[in-house]
């Protein structure tokens, strides 16, 4: 995947839509929730009633079948004793009996109606009990999703930002390395090889000058080539400290940026770089040490670069579980939200910042200046 190809507003355009629908979604099921908890409140009140109902016609089927026996065996005493009993207690007793057979049967039937809508509430209820269930859980998984969508995701979009930077990052590195070989290549052909040739020639002229002029003109000569050869020396020295500072293997991290700081106010006039140890003097494991002091390099190669200040301040504080670094300046300042100045080498600070689990925290005002904090724990 191409990172240039990624417009984040694009991307955070289709992250909007998505959490709409989701959104809709989720209100659309709550909706459906609540219709089913109303239609189930309803059929609930309705279940119990006709359960009461049921519980009714149950008991007056039962007072009724022992009236319509009672019937029948008035029936059979009337019928085999005809003749004792007049036509009216024959009729009565056998209208009687109808009735409270038909009575019974209507009752019956009604009971059964009744148990069948009772059966088809209870499986309503069922049915709607296992919708709302269903969709609470629908509505916490979609709750999840939202959040999700919300939160994680939109990181993405910052975290594509970053690898896109990080990515920019890759390749102005590889130039800064094929810069910085071209500096080195003609510093040393510039500086130290060009000194060398000149000794080289000064020896052929000096050899001569001994010859035709006597030692004391040629001993000036060897002079001035002992101070060629001092001058190259001491080239040589500076740019192997560019590279990486010996003393920072030997003498430590303190004393190193104090050597450095004071050697980088020399080559800057006009402006004042002052050094403050705030905390105990003591040696670091070597990736610390060589951590701290490009840090520290890189802020104030920054400033000088790029804020045009006239006062540079480094404080540094060591502490038995961290260092604490501020470098701060009175330049130009920059807006921080735009990263675009400077941007490449304060995500190399961050990079080492986050390798060695620290933080970096910059502060800058324009026309007022930087501060740029580094707070490393230590082992």
């Amino acid at each position: 995947m191409s990172f240039h190809k990624v417009d984040k507003k694009v991307l955070d355009n289709i992250l909007e839509k998505m959490v709409d629908a989701v959104s809709k979604s989720k209100d659309d099921v709550f909706h459906i929730e609540e219709q089913c908890r109303s239609e189930y409140d309803d059929i609930h009140q309705e279940l119990l009633f006709i359960r009461e109902k049921v519980n009714n016609v149950i008991d007056q089927g039962d007072d009724l079948e022992s009236k319509a026996r009672l019937a029948r065996n008035r029936l059979s005493q009337v019928s085999h004793s005809f003749k004792e009993f007049s036509e009216e207690q024959v009729r009565q007793a056998y209208e009687t009996a109808h009735d409270l057979q038909m009575q019974l049967s209507m009752n019956r039937h009604q009971e059964l109606q009744l148990r069948n809508r009772r059966d088809e509430l209870e499986r309503r209820l069922y049915s709607l009990e296992e919708t709302i269930e269903r969709a609470e859980q629908l509505v916490s998984q979609i709750t999840v999703v939202l959040n999700y969508l919300s939160s994680d995701i939109r990181e993405m979009s910052q975290a594509l930002e970053d690898a896109k930077m990080k990515q920019e990052f890759g390749f102005r590195i590889i130039e800064a390395q094929e810069d910085e070989r071209k500096r080195l290549s003609r510093e040393i052909h510039d500086g130290p090889a060009q000194m060398m040739a000149n000794v080289l020639m000064r020896t052929d002229l000096a050899e001569k000058v001994y010859k035709e002029h006597g030692p004391e003109v040629g001993f000036s000569e060897i002079r001035e080539m002992k101070q060629m050869v001092r001058s190259a020396l001491y080239e040589v020295r500076r740019i192997i400290y560019d590279l990486r500072p010996m003393a920072l293997d030997d003498l430590g991290l303190i004393p190193t940026l104090k050597k450095y700081l004071h050697t980088l106010e020399d080559y800057h006039a006009g402006v004042v770089i002052t050094f403050q140890n705030m905390g105990q003097e003591k040696r670091l494991p070597s990736k610390f040490e060589v951590a701290l002091f490009r840090m520290v390099q890189e802020s104030v190669n920054n400033a000088l670069k790029h804020a045009q200040p006239t006062e540079i301040q480094v404080k540094i504080e060591i502490k038995k579980e961290k260092v604490l670094v501020i470098v701060k300046d009175n330049g130009k300042g920059f807006d921080t939200e735009n990263t675009k100045q400077g941007s490449f080498g304060i995500m190399g600070m961050k990079e080492r910042v986050e390798l060695l689990n620290g933080t970096l925290s910059i502060l800058s005002k324009i026309d007022v200046g930087t501060a740029i904090t580094i707070e490393v724990p230590l082992p």
